[in-house]
């Protein structure tokens, strides 16, 4: 059952449909008009799947979920202009959260929010994500938090997504046994930031930027990379075995990142979609990082695979600071680096920010700074 009240916004009237039970929730979101205001009453709730939930531009249909537990996996098909706060998720046998056009790939989902969504204990050992989105334009995921998910599957998977910000998210996985990637956009992903996030032992590949998708599966047809135009920016790394991988990506800049003890490459260079037209791994920039490592823990410093083009990628201005070798140099990279920087103790604290006199205080997630910002 659903209540409704009328409440202020922005001086404007709206509809608040008050909710407390799953059924009450399903049946909401399937009347709700633009511009209303679903509010959850804290408590369990059981999975569920709705479609066709469709706001407008300026007047998007909102879901306040702040005390609410979902014990049950959530499906929402070709939405628009939907935005969801403070829901939980947790304890579900297969993907948390899944957004998705519905399989219609010519229609995707556009104009979604999630803010502060939390799904933690989800999946088993095979490909089940914490937050899947398939066939999704124009969307923000910000202050979410997604923790132990599926062995086989990802924090949060993109397969054929666009124009898409991931902006001060916690992915968090355990130390051993830790699951295939943290955050991935695949599948003709494009036009993707990850800013301000932290991973923390988050899968094999913390963020793989591309990977390996059925030419079916590609959003909306196969247009020759897995990704392209993907940055990862002002983020935080401990550990995984390569923090990033670059994967059949055509143009990716990881750029004013801390990586601290990667647990045997700073990166890769793969290919593992070999279809006709599409292009080897190339355009990669990976610059103004500051990365902090044990000899002992990194092998050869970056995996290159056979079918790539390593020598397009470009690296400027990285700070390498090696903890059990501090007189170690750069390490050789595919290209030659411009401007490389290290050798110096950086002064990381333990929160992974830098001391005032950091010799490294240009380098890293602590140096980065938003377009427009002062």
């Amino acid at each position: 059952m659903f209540h409704r009240t009328v409440v202020l916004l922005l001086a404007a009237p709206a509809i608040a449909l008050e909710v407390s039970t799953t059924a009450g929730l399903r049946d909401a979101l399937g009347a709700a008009k633009p511009g209303e205001r679903i509010v959850l009453a804290p408590g369990e709730y059981e999975g569920f799947h709705v479609s066709g939930v469709r706001g407008l531009r300026g007047r998007p249909i909102v879901v306040v979920a702040k005390g609410a537990v979902f014990r049950g996996g959530i499906q929402l098909s070709d939405v628009a202009h939907l935005e969801i706060e403070g829901l939980v998720i947790e304890g579900v046998p297969g993907n948390g959260l899944n957004i998705d056009d519905g399989g219609t790939f010519e229609t995707p989902s556009h104009h979604v929010v999630l803010r502060d969504v939390t799904v933690r204990d989800c999946g088993g050992r095979g490909n089940e994500d914490g937050i899947k989105l398939s066939g999704v334009e124009d969307f923000l995921l910000e202050r979410c938090t997604v923790e132990r998910w599926g062995r086989g599957g990802s924090a949060v998977d993109m397969v054929g997504c666009r124009r898409g910000v991931i902006d001060s998210c916690t992915i968090r996985d355990r130390e051993e046994g830790t699951a295939s990637s943290g955050v991935q956009a695949k599948g003709g992903s494009r036009d993707v930031a990850i800013r301000r996030c932290r991973f923390e032992h988050a899968g094999q590949r913390a963020v793989n930027i591309g990977g390996s998708t059925g030419l079916a599966y590609f959003r909306p047809r196969p247009e020759g990379f897995e990704a392209k135009d993907v940055t990862v920016e002002g983020c935080a790394f401990v550990g995984s075995t390569a923090p990033i991988a670059f994967v059949g990506v055509d143009g990716a800049v990881v750029r004013f990142n801390t990586f601290y003890r990667p647990r045997k490459w700073f990166f890769r260079i793969l290919q593992e979609t070999r279809a006709e037209g599409v292009v080897p791994c190339r355009r990669g920039v990976f610059s103004d990082n500051l990365v902090v490592y044990r000899a002992d823990e990194v092998g050869t410093p970056v995996n290159v695979g056979d079918g790539t083009a390593p020598d397009t990628f470009e690296f400027a201005r990285n700070y390498w600071f090696c903890i059990d070798d501090p007189v170690r140099g750069p390490p050789r990279l595919p290209v030659a680096e411009k401007d490389p920087a290290g050798g110096k103790d950086p002064m990381l604290r333990d929160d992974l920010t830098l001391a005032a006199t950091s010799p490294a205080r240009r380098h890293g997630a602590g140096a980065f700074r938003p377009a427009g910002a002062r």
